[in-house]
């Protein structure tokens, strides 16, 4: 399943930090990944486009921005995460310790590179353990396969990419953080509109639940035959 083609311009204003709102205020995503896929990259991209290659090993970095979104200022948070999926070593410890974020997100982007085989092999691992946490089906996926621009050192076909988000029910794309400054937006925008719509949906459910049937009007035909039965045993 392919990410639908965004054919308007991303309108990215100013970016400024975000005020404190009240919960349920902000859009609120996950990049995760292994290690030196680019999470980190992707993210300062989106929100400033500027592409910077090289970065310090992070501890899993907060962004709050306020971000102009086809037309209207979306208060977006980006939780990236630490590197530290490898397949090699015990999955469920290591994604475990991601759960506290992967519960506080509503939206997220599974990181691969193209270049390393075994990024792409944490994408579904890092699935399932969304899908234990957001057992809801709704709650929007991307599987993101970034370098695109690296060719001579493929490792992971688009094919298998495509492959692997049809068989989660995921949507995917191939981007290039470090050519493809609209990729990349696209993503995020796209991320963003998928959570809005959620946030909406979930909205109008809880108002509709919290509406109380008005009880039905008394039958009055019924009422005076119950009457007139009530008088006749008192009178007998």
């Amino acid at each position: 399943m392919r990410l639908p083609g965004m054919s308007q311009p991303f309108l990215l204003a100013p970016i400024a930090e975000c005020p404190p709102g009240p919960p349920g205020a902000q859009v609120r995503l996950a990049v995760l990944g292994a290690r030196g896929v680019g999470k980190s990259a992707m993210i300062v991209r989106f929100l400033t486009k500027r592409f910077i290659g090289d970065y310090e090993p992070n501890t899993g970095n907060l962004y709050s921005r306020l971000v102009h979104l086809d037309g209207d200022h979306v208060a977006v948070q980006i939780q990236d995460t630490p590197g530290c999926i490898q397949v090699q070593e015990d999955c469920v410890q290591v994604l475990d310790s991601l759960s506290r974020c992967v519960k506080w997100a509503e939206g997220f982007l599974l990181v691969y590179s193209i270049t390393d085989y075994s990024s792409y092999q944490s994408v579904q691992p890092l699935y399932q353990h969304i899908r234990k946490v957001h057992p809801d089906a709704r709650t929007p996926i991307i599987i993101v396969g970034n370098k695109a621009d690296l060719l001579h050192a493929r490792q992971v076909q688009a094919k298998e990419g495509l492959q692997l988000a049809d068989e989660l029910g995921s949507l995917f794309l191939e981007i290039s953080t470090s050519e493809d400054s609209q990729g990349v937006c696209d993503v995020f925008q796209y991320l963003c509109k998928e959570v809005s719509k959620l946030q909406h949906a979930g909205s109008t459910d809880r108002r509709r639940s919290s509406i109380i049937p008005r009880p039905k009007s008394p039958n009055m035909q019924d009422l005076k035959r119950r009457f007139k039965q009530a008088l006749s045993s008192k009178v007998k």
